[in-house]
């Protein structure tokens, strides 16, 4: 990201590491991250091994880009030469009222986290803002800002920073929050004051990997990522196999099946972020709506949505399979 410059008699450089801390922890919540956690810049050495045998094993399907920058998934030195810090963020988007709407709904089902507007844009677009402010009260700031578009391990960030702990399903569990938000970074050259990891409190529950169609979560805190039904109706550019029809329900854009059971989720705060509010025009819609909705119609509906990422054919192919679960044939 191109280095913001400010005249010398406009600024007001903080150089004490805890006060410079305090500001943008501050400045975080005034631009509505319900949470910030700060780590120190280093390679990921727990998580190098894991990752390789996740990949050797071939979880990520279809997922070729899973496989590219390996070191630089570890290591945000290379993403950010002379990177001391990542700050993780957490912006929630849930609205209670939609998860009960969607519980008892029979139409099919757009995963929760795209029923508003895009999070690649509401997201970085905070975090801009919130990289300004850095560097308003540095004087001189090196950095990037990421929001799940870049070979960035966002949840082991989050992890090391406090902000949760990794579920059995892998999201992402904050006490507050349940598993219902999303994740950014800024990695950057300023230091700052470091928080430390919390302990895991998902105890003896296996309720998500118990619930879970496809048998994903084959086991505690590992997903078979081809299996997932998330992967199936969103990643996959080709047809989905026919063992896993059935357990798709009626999923047509992801699926919220293992964070819908967790105890967590169910005291979990509601967000505030009117743009992560749902569109009504996709909440809840008939079967005969989206059979019915032609490819300048998809265009324009999720124009600013994360479901645009399956594109028109792969959501004509989910709405066919969707169509034979909930006819019963």
């Amino acid at each position: 990201m191109k280095q913001p410059t400010y005249p010398f008699f406009m600024a007001k450089w903080i150089n004490d590491i805890q006060e410079r801390t305090r500001l943008v922890r501050a400045k975080a919540k005034e631009l509505g991250f319900e949470s910030i956690g700060i780590s120190k810049a280093g390679r990921l050495v727990e998580e190098e091994s894991r990752l390789e045998q996740w990949l050797k094993e071939g979880m990520q399907g279809s997922m070729a880009y899973m496989e590219n920058h390996f070191d630089k998934r570890l290591d945000p030195t290379l993403l950010v030469p002379g990177a001391r810090s990542v700050l993780s963020v957490l912006l929630s988007y849930h609205q209670p009222e939609i998860a009960d709407k969607q519980g008892v709904s029979t139409h099919p089902k757009i995963t929760k986290y795209a029923l508003g507007e895009d999070y690649h844009f509401v997201v970085k677009e905070k975090l801009f803002q919130l990289y300004e402010y850095i560097a308003s009260i540095t004087g001189e700031i090196t950095g990037r800002a990421f929001v799940d578009s870049a070979p960035v391990m966002d949840k082991a960030w989050a992890v090391k920073s406090g902000l949760g702990w990794m579920g059995k399903h892998t999201n992402l569990i904050n006490r507050e929050w349940g598993s219902w938000f999303f994740l950014g970074e800024i990695i950057s050259d300023v230091e700052f004051e470091y928080d430390q990891p919390i302990n895991d409190h998902c105890g003896t529950c296996t309720r998500c990997i118990d619930a879970c169609p496809t048998q994903a979560i084959y086991e505690p805190y590992k997903v078979d990522g081809s299996r997932c039904i998330s992967y199936l109706t969103i990643e996959l550019r080709e047809e989905i196999p026919e063992e896993y029809h059935e357990q798709m329900g009626s999923w047509i854009f992801g699926c919220d099946i293992c964070q819908d059971v967790c105890p967590w989720n169910r005291r979990a705060g509601s967000g505030a972020e009117e743009r992560l509010f749902t569109n009504n025009q996709v909440a809840d819609q008939s079967l005969e709506y989206w059979e019915e909705l032609d490819l300048v119609q998809f265009r324009e509906l999720f124009r600013k949505s994360a479901v645009k990422r399956t594109k028109y054919r792969g959501l004509q192919r989910n709405i066919g399979v969707v169509k034979k679960n909930l006819s019963g044939r």
